[in-house]
């Protein structure tokens, strides 16, 4: 992702791969009573950050964090591939021609996984696991690798979203394909808290969790939720832009954190489900601005994997808000649409 980073006042917020970075403002009130309340701790192996402006009757932070850090934790029941009791990883154990009964939730994500993986003709797929842990990214792997034609040839065979199925409340498959939701849960857990949080009364807020995030509303100054994207580089953060949003989640996707180098061709973690292998495009960074945080997260990897042409002709279709932020050479050149322009009010760093 090319990085966002929260700030306190300022707002910094860090995008997913880079982890989210809070430097803690002054939680300080205005007229009218209202507070802007912060709250933040450790979720899915990473980090969650919530910023809300509680009105003089609204709910104080520790009930508010009680519901948010529910939420999470349910999310994390189902979607996890690092425990082996998540709804998820009970289903990738399961053999061929198997069903399990699934939480709606998990269905409703296969159903969003289908939508994007015809939308993008299979290069975007929920059931990549496999080929995650055969190069060495995913939570099975055990070391980094160009894998044999022979060894891949094999783990595509277990790959394809159109080896699921739904029937009623059960998933099935008809091959051994393994599913995971990394691309969208994180995303689908700051909707899901963005929606609790408008139920208690809040609607003004900053919700993120690894690194998605859904800003709504205003701070109790009248100021706008401010994000910085980064520039995507290995060695430091480098603001790119800062962005004004309300009313958006804002995902980036990027390849520049998690990768290996072999025989001077760089292989990152970001897979295109029609090769089986990692995309090899000049296309750094992709950011997403849309209504729901989810889309934002799945359109977000879509985009990253159809690549610099392909990809923004697919966001000119969808008028899809992105930032481009490609290599050439030894610099980055950004690049953003109309749509990303109508949704932000932002500044060159």
């Amino acid at each position: 992702m090319a990085g966002a980073v929260l700030r306190g006042d300022e707002d910094l917020l860090t995008g997913r791969w880079i982890g989210l970075v809070v430097l803690a403002g002054v939680l300080s009130g205005c007229g009218g009573g209202d507070t802007l309340e912060r709250f933040d701790g450790p979720t899915m192996g990473s980090h969650y950050s919530i910023q809300y402006v509680r009105p003089p009757a609204g709910p104080g932070p520790k009930t508010v964090q009680a519901e948010v850090e529910n939420i999470l934790a349910e999310v994390d029941r189902q979607f996890s591939t690092y425990r082996s009791d998540s709804d998820v990883e009970r289903f990738n154990a399961l053999p061929a021609n198997s069903c399990e009964v699934m939480p709606g939730p998990v269905l409703a994500l296969i159903r969003v996984g289908e939508q994007l993986s015809v939308q993008s003709d299979g290069s975007f797929d929920l059931t990549v696991e496999p080929l995650l842990n055969l190069w060495g990214f995913g939570p099975q792997s055990r070391a980094e690798q160009v894998p044999s034609a022979e060894a891949l040839a094999e783990v595509r065979q277990r790959v394809g979203h159109d080896h699921l199925r739904i029937e009623g409340d059960r998933l099935c498959k008809d091959a051994a394909v393994e599913v995971d939701f990394n691309s969208i849960a994180a995303g689908h857990a700051v909707d899901r808290i963005a929606a609790r949080l408008q139920a208690l009364g809040i609607d003004s807020y900053l919700a993120e969790a690894t690194g998605e995030l859904k800003a709504v509303g205003r701070k109790p100054d009248g100021s706008a939720w401010r994000i910085a994207l980064e520039e995507p580089r290995d060695d430091r953060q480098v603001a790119e832009r800062i962005i004004e949003v309300n009313g958006y989640g804002v995902s980036t996707s990027g390849d520049y954190r998690k990768y290996f180098e072999r025989g001077g061709q760089r292989y990152s973690h970001t897979f295109d489900g029609r090769t089986g292998a990692p995309v090899l495009h000049n296309l750094a960074s992709v950011t997403v601005i849309h209504p729901s945080a989810m889309m934002a997260d799945g359109l977000s990897t879509l985009l990253l994997i159809l690549g610099p042409e392909r990809g923004w002709d697919y966001a000119q279709k969808h008028d899809i808000g992105v930032l481009f932020v490609l290599r050439d050479g030894e610099r980055f050149v950004v690049r953003t649409n109309d749509a990303f322009e109508r949704m932000t009010r932002g500044k060159t760093q």
